[in-house]
């Protein structure tokens, strides 16, 4: 998914992302704002992920969403 579709989306996947990554707060997707390589930063603080493995999480959750 570009990140312009992510963008988009967003409002419509917030409640995905959290019932996907449950630690992921209210605030930290204010910040997000739709930004894909943002939430993969928030996943790699959050659950000590590396950087490819939170991307790819990333990318799979966009696939899932089309």
């Amino acid at each position: 998914m570009n990140e312009s579709i992510l963008k988009g989306k967003w409002n419509q996947m917030m409640g995905s992302i959290k019932k996907r990554w449950g630690e992921i707060t209210d605030d930290d997707l204010d910040m997000i704002e739709g930004d894909a390589q943002k939430l993969a930063g928030i996943i790699q603080e959050k659950y000590g992920k590396s950087k490819e493995e939170a991307e790819e999480e990333v990318r799979e959750f966009e696939r899932e969403q089309q």
